[in-house]
């Protein structure tokens, strides 16, 4: 688990950082670093805890950014997903 969790974890802080460093139209924002900031410092906060638990937030925080990015794509107009 604490392998698999490493993985999507770095895969989550990849493509948060892509996107802000990628961004064409205008500067990345304070809530860009925030974005990553938080994911860095929750993953660093379990894994003082443990490897499990550390594993364990790493794959929640995959499933919820890229089911997210999934729902932003098959529903594009969906009023709940922001801007």
């Amino acid at each position: 688990m604490a392998v698999l969790g490493a993985i999507c974890f770095g895969l989550v802080i990849g493509w948060i950082t892509y996107g802000t460093l990628r961004r064409r139209q205008g500067a990345a924002g304070l809530t860009d670093l925030a974005a990553v900031l938080a994911a860095v410092g929750g993953g660093a906060v379990s894994a003082l805890v443990g490897p499990e638990v550390f594993g364990a937030y790493a794959v929640g925080l995959a499933i919820g950014f890229f089911g997210y990015l999934v729902a932003a794509t098959l529903m594009p107009d969906s009023k709940w997903l922001g801007d």
